[in-house]
């Protein structure tokens, strides 16, 4: 693991890995960082108008386009676009809904996706687009209910994660009756909802879902206002998100906030990330082994041998786990 210049102070959170060299970061203070040489350099800026904003996902296209997502009630809500690098920035999507606080997106494609907020009583809101310009809301009719105060964690971008090209599941929390995981197979026409054995309540559930194939998948979380515990905050899937078992608790205490499987590794390596520290399990979450105990949020892979964890203070960590062949 080793440390790499961010150029900003900012909390970093979302991450879009487009490769090897290619990364778009989000964070507080309405920043984005953006590498095209693996990290050797970043360069950071400001989305105009928006330096209040927190830019908790983001998903990169190309080394020029990018979208970034930010929270916040009602209209800081926001979904942006770049096509040139950073240079100018377009507002698509601001919420108009007062009760909305959307958490997360997942993209299919360079122009497909859903984005996911908080429920507002009973009932949960996603919405979708087909051109990456245009975004729309999902009929609540389609949608399973929603328990009490039941939503997502906004920790790393991750509560929504997309496979292939229908698929999707989305992590909650933030409920007694949370730690549930929705599914989608066909683009959100379609849902289906599966509860975990994660620790639940008002601050806890799920955060972050990692997908290694379309059976096999992770949810990890745990109780965020318990920065110092150990509880129950891994658990497995091998049926698509139909049932779901407890996998091993990370090493580190408190919650995981970030977590992501390592593309093309020879075992299914899956890394989380949280306050706590990181940690890496080689064996489907059986054991574990701590890489380090440093605050990160947020965890992606591009190859065996290129990955980033993000977190305060403008922190970037590059991981190498597996050296290239």
């Amino acid at each position: 693991m080793t440390t790499q210049a961010s150029g900003t102070d900012a909390l970093l959170i979302g991450m879009g890995i487009v490769s090897d060299s290619i990364v778009w970061l989000g964070g507080t203070n309405g920043t984005w960082a953006r590498t095209t040489d693996g990290g050797l350099t970043w360069h950071t800026g400001v989305v105009p108008s928006a330096d209040s904003l927190q830019f908790r996902d983001a998903h990169g296209i190309d080394a020029s386009t990018a979208y970034l997502l930010s929270i916040g009630n009602g209209p800081q809500s926001r979904i942006y676009r770049t096509g040139d690098g950073g240079t100018t920035w377009t507002l698509l999507f601001r919420s108009e809904d007062a009760s909305a606080f959307f958490d997360c997106f997942g993209f299919w494609d360079d122009s497909s996706a859903l984005a996911f907020s908080d429920s507002f009583e009973g009932r949960f809101r996603i919405i979708s687009t087909t051109d990456g310009a245009t975004w729309t809301a999902i009929s609540p009719d389609v949608l399973p209910a929603a328990a009490d105060g039941e939503g997502a964690f906004a920790a790393s971008g991750t509560c929504l994660v997309t496979h292939g090209d229908s698929t999707a599941w989305i992590g909650t929390g933030a409920s007694d009756n949370g730690a549930r995981v929705l599914r989608t197979a066909d683009r959100g026409r379609t849902w289906s909802v599966a509860s975990t054995p994660i620790v639940r309540g008002p601050s806890a559930g799920i955060a972050s879902v990692a997908v290694r194939s379309p059976l096999e998948l992770a949810a990890l979380g745990g109780d965020i206002a318990q920065p110092d515990s150990m509880t129950d905050n891994v658990a497995l899937s091998t049926d698509g998100g139909e049932t779901w078992t407890l996998g091993a608790r990370t090493p580190f205490p408190g919650a995981v906030y970030g977590a992501a499987y390592v593309p093309g590794a020879p075992s299914p390596a899956l890394v989380a990330v949280g306050p706590g520290g990181v940690a890496l399990s080689n064996d489907g979450a059986q054991t574990w082994t701590l890489l380090d105990t440093l605050n990160h949020w947020s965890v992606g892979f591009a190859s065996p041998s290129r990955g980033w964890a993000v977190g305060p203070g403008g922190r970037i960590t590059a991981i190498r786990l597996f050296r290239p062949n």
